[in-house]
């Protein structure tokens, strides 16, 4: 019996490596950074909640919203004191935060999205776009293409999308303050690298970016433990493990201007909220 158990362990075991399981625990990186070595900036309480995270003038001025209470913070990486904060709207499920050089524009888990009117006075508020059609729909990721001057919003999971290969991306046009009613693009699940082997076979985009050098999005994936790239038509390109232990639940991801990364994780009962910090080293 003891004999029989050994086999069956290794057959397991090789079962394992043959599908890729075992090739997560070896972390790979984008170009130009290693998703290894980071700095850490701990999350004030006010903000354990973090779903999103913009870069905004310098380090001292990252703009953050948390999920629920329909307010904007103004987060210094190295801040003792209380971050500022604006509210903008009733309490609800916020999750991105997208600033378009001139907007700023919340998106709601339903696909409303709001823009925010007088942002740093006291007499901030918010004018509420819905979605353009019924239906369930749960999304977290969007971004800004100044090419289309249109915010991108991906699917995290959309009835349309229901036990489909794809996740529907959704344009939502500055011109207009409208969606286009119908899906601009769509990303196909069967061309993510390590989707097989994460805790959900379907994608699960929890916020995007576009990467101000390469012009490339980035997406993260907290339930699938992701790090998805594609181009500015939902191709993808590569994709890279987030380990549990440095994220343990990515929600928001940002670019300062020469490309270096932050990254925030939403805290827990176990973990605190953070920001981590990637250095930037592209390729001469």
């Amino acid at each position: 019996m003891k004999m029989l158990m050994q086999a069956l362990l290794v057959t397991t075991l090789i079962s394992c490596d043959a599908l890729g399981i075992k090739s997560r625990k070896h972390q790979t990186s984008p170009e130009g950074y290693n998703l290894a070595q980071y700095e850490r900036f701990k999350v004030r309480e006010s903000l354990q909640e973090i779903s999103s995270l913009v870069f905004y003038r310098d380090e001292n001025h990252f703009m953050a919203n948390n999920d629920e209470q329909g307010k904007v913070f103004q987060v210094g990486l190295r801040t003792k004191s209380a971050y500022p904060f604006w509210k903008f709207g009733k309490g609800g499920d916020y999750e991105e935060l997208v600033y378009t050089g001139k907007d700023w524009l919340v998106l709601k888990s339903n696909g409303a999205i709001n823009q925010i009117n007088y942002l740093f006075t006291d007499t901030t508020e918010s004018t509420t776009y819905p979605f353009f059609k019924p239906g369930k729909r749960d999304m977290e990721a969007a971004y800004y293409d100044i090419q289309r001057n249109q915010v991108m919003v991906i699917c995290k999971t959309c009835d349309e999308d229901k036990k489909q290969p794809y996740n529907s991306v959704y344009a939502f046009r500055l011109d207009s303050m409208a969606y286009i009613p119908d899906t601009a693009f769509r990303i196909s699940t069967a061309t993510i690298p390590g989707l097989a082997e994460s805790p959900s076979k379907h994608f699960r985009p929890s916020g995007a970016a576009v990467h101000p050098v390469e012009r490339r999005v980035y997406i993260v994936a907290s339930v699938n433990e992701l790090l998805v790239i594609t181009d500015l038509q939902g191709n993808v390109l590569e994709a890279h493990h987030l380990p549990r232990k440095h994220f343990s639940q990515p929600e928001g991801i940002t670019f300062a201007p020469n490309g270096d990364m932050y990254i925030s994780n939403e805290g827990d009962d176990e973990n605190t909220a953070d920001i981590l910090k990637f250095k930037y080293h592209p390729k001469n």
